[in-house]
């Protein structure tokens, strides 16, 4: 299993995943073009994708999904609302298809779970073969569902978009504060690492992942999550990952 972060933020989000000789781009949150230069600069060519998945409709999520079917036609996969949500998705109809439940891409079986955010009908996914990667980002509470998800992963993306301290001290309009803290928001630093102290069976690899560049740090995420990991005897492999992306695993 190759799993890369292509982009990571409120500017964009992007992740491939190559699982038993499937080839998956969850989310197309930043231009055609970097989307294809990140994945060239790992030997992949974009038409070789089996699909691109698509959590929810937020621009971040979906900036570079026109001129992607446009040049390649990939298979889009969502959930009927995230699918009706995308502006401009007329353009690209024939490539959708919707999905509400379990559903097989080669020898890979994908779990579409959802997650509390303030879309249309938002998801997360296990995606699982002889390795599994779960990617629950957008989230403003870890429900069961989501805490299900996660078990067992071999890698985990996980959001912990920001501090609430830093948060709540800082320039954002309380409107968009309060919208941010809220069970329909993004996940804090602090509520991650206690999801991933409830695991039992621990990941090999977590990103931390879809960082306010405002209201976090790389580094205060990751101290947060070890810290309190730390208080439970808990040591994980945690990584925070970049606006630009980056960071990847090969298991």
């Amino acid at each position: 299993m190759q799993v890369s972060i292509l982009a990571s933020g409120s500017k964009g989000n992007s992740v491939y995943v190559e699982l038993d000789n499937t080839r998956l781009l969850i989310d197309a949150g930043i231009s055609a073009a970097r989307i294809t230069k990140g994945l060239r600069a790992r030997g992949i060519e974009p038409q070789s994708l089996d699909a691109v998945l698509v959590t929810h409709e937020h621009i971040d999520h979906v900036r570079g999904l026109k001129m992607l079917a446009k040049q390649y036609h990939l298979p889009i996969l969502a959930t009927r609302g995230t699918l009706a949500g995308i502006d401009g998705g007329a353009a690209f109809e024939e490539d959708m298809q919707s999905i509400s439940d379990v559903f097989t891409i080669g020898d890979v079986t994908v779990q579409p779970f959802e997650i509390s955010h303030d879309a249309a009908e938002p998801c997360g996914f296990r995606i699982e073969g002889s390795h599994c990667c779960t990617i629950a980002t957008d989230l403003g509470v870890v429900t069961d569902a989501v805490q299900e998800a996660m078990e067992g992963a071999d890698v985990l993306v996980l959001e912990a978009n920001h501090d609430a301290d830093l948060l709540r001290r800082g320039s954002y309009p309380w409107p968009l504060k309060r919208r941010i803290l809220s069970n329909r928001g993004h996940l804090a630093n602090r509520d991650a690492a206690w999801a991933l102290t409830r695991m039992k069976k621990r990941p090999c690899k977590v990103y931390l992942a879809h960082l306010s560049e405002e209201n976090n740090r790389p580094a205060l995420a990751c101290d947060t999550v070890h810290d309190i990991l730390a208080s439970r005897g808990v040591t994980l492999d945690i990584e925070s990952c970049l606006p630009e992306g980056g960071a990847e695993i090969i298991i």
